[in-house]
């Protein structure tokens, strides 16, 4: 196993460093499979990976690498469809996010048209109204891209042990999820139809938080950030709805801080900055 730090010292640039260090080791890997990559980018809410990935794009096509970023954000099952999702197997899968809340559907056939080097209108979900965005309003791609980057907070994330499962690990969970039914068909969710779109995965990328004690705070910068339009269907969260909210995320996200399922891990400090790398063997 390879490990090393970022160079602290004033002036130093540890953004770039680890930029770079991400944009070799994806191009290397291009090079050695002869065709088209997928990548995966994993973060914690607010850790700065989409602010990494559209760095990361722009370094690439630079070099003549022609790059699409794909946010698992944008695969998001309609609101419609998580309504019924909350009404015919448990009330929390209504809030969007958790594994079983995506259209993997959607998902691969975006990812198997773009490394086929085909032009692809690309999926939107529009946060401010939590749902998807109408097609007409989705971006197309290129065709023939070299690499593909998909970013998110859960990408390449693995089932937790069964026995992990048995105690609540927040009040949402204890008050919503008592039985543990919720969190049961999460991990499911990974067990299965998760891991056939992780599996397609050529490299996978994690920033990996100081401590999940530092979301709340970089997901409250998040909200404070977000551009909402009249007509909303969401109100503007307060301190309180945001922790309710990332409590949602929280037993994956503290299982993907421990797991690191990925081959290159960047360790990031509380203000984002990167600290140290880690190939995994």
């Amino acid at each position: 196993m390879e490990a090393g730090r970022f160079d602290p010292s004033p002036g130093a640039n540890a953004f770039d460093a680890a930029d770079r260090l991400i944009a070799e080791t994806l191009v290397a890997c291009r090079t050695r499979l002869g065709r088209p990559i997928l990548t995966g980018l994993c973060g914690a809410q607010g850790s700065g990976k989409s602010t990494t990935a559209a760095r990361l794009r722009h370094r690439l096509e630079s070099a003549g690498h022609p790059t699409v970023v794909l946010s698992l954000d944008d695969f998001y099952l309609t609101r419609a469809e998580r309504i019924s999702l909350g009404r015919d197997v448990h009330p929390l899968l209504e809030t969007r996010g958790v594994p079983g809340t995506h259209d993997l559907d959607l998902a691969l056939a975006t990812i198997d048209a773009l490394l086929a080097g085909h032009e692809v209108a690309l999926p939107v979900f529009d946060k401010t109204r939590d749902d998807r965005a109408p097609p007409q309003a989705w971006p197309h791609s290129p065709a023939r891209v070299s690499i593909v980057i998909l970013e998110g907070w859960c990408v390449a994330a693995r089932p937790m042990p069964e026995e992990h499962l048995a105690t609540p690990v927040n009040r949402l969970e204890q008050e919503e999820d008592g039985g543990g039914e919720w969190r049961r068909h999460v991990n499911a969710a990974l067990s299965g139809p998760y891991r056939e779109l992780f599996g397609r995965l050529d490299y996978r990328v994690l920033l990996l938080a100081p401590g999940f004690e530092h979301v709340h705070a970089w997901r409250l910068e998040q909200e404070e950030r977000l551009d909402r339009v009249p007509g909303s269907a969401l109100p503007s969260m307060d301190a309180a709805a945001v922790a309710r909210f990332i409590a949602h995320y929280e037993r994956v996200t503290r299982w993907i801080l421990e797991d690191q399922p990925a081959d290159l891990v960047i360790g990031i400090g509380p203000d984002r900055t990167p600290l140290t790398w880690r190939f995994n063997d």
